[in-house]
């Protein structure tokens, strides 16, 4: 979730892409069942000894966690200070409070002093009590297995193996970005595990071909801004390492300089972080796959009423 982004969705990109099945990863560790919705992991975790609580786990969150004010209130977590909260288009921010965690429990890996954003979670996270973001795992090897639902910390580090499973990675704002190819364009991309599909810029998309041209598929609202995004069926292929979707559906933000590699795209992998050596690790299978358009039990907020959609963009079943 690229910085607390808040979405009204009209339908949510490409969770029909159940192709693969992971290979083991070789990492032991501490491990904690996952729960995959719409492609979003949910975990759960003990605060200060009490729950266990739902939390969303948030590739695309920098901070180290979040708890909403219910979970703050039940619990007494102490004020410590305040952040400022942006998105990034750089283009607004609001504060937030920040409260102190004394212990944090997750996959049998306790977590001391942890600063926690008091911050509300969007309406699809509506059950959770709150989210973990990347940096709280920095000094792990984090791995989300997907198609076995399954959390992995562990210590050790990955090692290059010249851009097939292994890919190079750059923390910005604590967030990992990895490079995608997109036919002959590259574009620098979020791996966001609280994101929905694949979400490009409109700046890239503009030099693209597309099979099926771009309509209206979302209102959205950031904590900065708000903003309408479209939708369309690219005419390229896009890589990731060795592994390739063919002529995938996108998204195309007009307001965020990065493309996002979303929760539904991800769910095909075994992904494991090494934020110490800065290096990412896909696991699958198969190595192509395909991204469409589904509809999700997303609430709808502020939805104006619909135009009729291209039967392509319209999903079977």
């Amino acid at each position: 979730m690229p910085s607390m982004i808040r979405s009204s969705i009209l339908a949510s990109a490409g969770c029909a892409l159940l192709l693969s099945l992971t290979l083991p990863i070789a990492a032991q560790g501490h491990t904690a069942p996952l729960e995959i919705v719409h492609g979003k992991a949910y975990v759960m975790v003990t605060i200060n000894g009490k729950g266990p609580f739902r939390f969303v786990v948030d590739t695309g969150t920098g901070g180290q966690a979040l708890v909403t004010p219910e979970l703050a209130g039940e619990l007494g977590l102490p004020a410590i200070g305040e952040v400022r909260l942006t998105d990034p288009s750089g283009q607004g921010a609001t504060r937030s409070p920040i409260v102190l965690v004394q212990s944090l429990r997750v996959a049998d890996v306790e977590f001391t002093g942890v600063s926690a954003i008091l911050h509300t979670l969007p309406p699809e996270d509506a059950t959770c009590q709150g989210l973990l973001g990347f940096t709280l795992f920095r000094s792990y090897l984090l791995t989300l297995d997907y198609p076995a639902q399954r959390m992995t910390l562990a210590l050790g580090g990955l090692v290059p193996d010249g851009g097939f499973n292994v890919l190079p990675m750059r923390v910005v704002d604590g967030v990992p970005i990895i490079t995608l190819h997109l036919g002959e364009v590259q574009v620098e991309a979020q791996l966001d595990s609280g994101g929905i599909g694949l979400s490009l810029p409109a700046t890239v998309a503009a030099r693209l071909h597309f099979d099926v041209d771009p309509e209206l598929f979302a209102n959205s609202e950031s904590v900065a801004t708000r903003f309408q995004i479209t939708a369309g069926v690219l005419g390229a292929d896009v890589r990731a390492g060795r592994y390739t979707f063919i002529h995938p559906f996108v998204e195309i933000n007009p307001v965020f300089p990065l493309a996002n590699f979303g929760a539904c795209p991800m769910q095909n992998f075994a992904i494991t972080f090494d934020q110490v050596h800065m290096l990412v690790r896909l696991d699958a299978r198969e190595r192509q796959f395909h991204l469409s358009a589904l509809p999700t039990l997303l609430r709808l907020l502020n939805q104006p009423a619909p135009a009729p959609a291209r039967p392509v963009l319209i999903p079977a079943g």
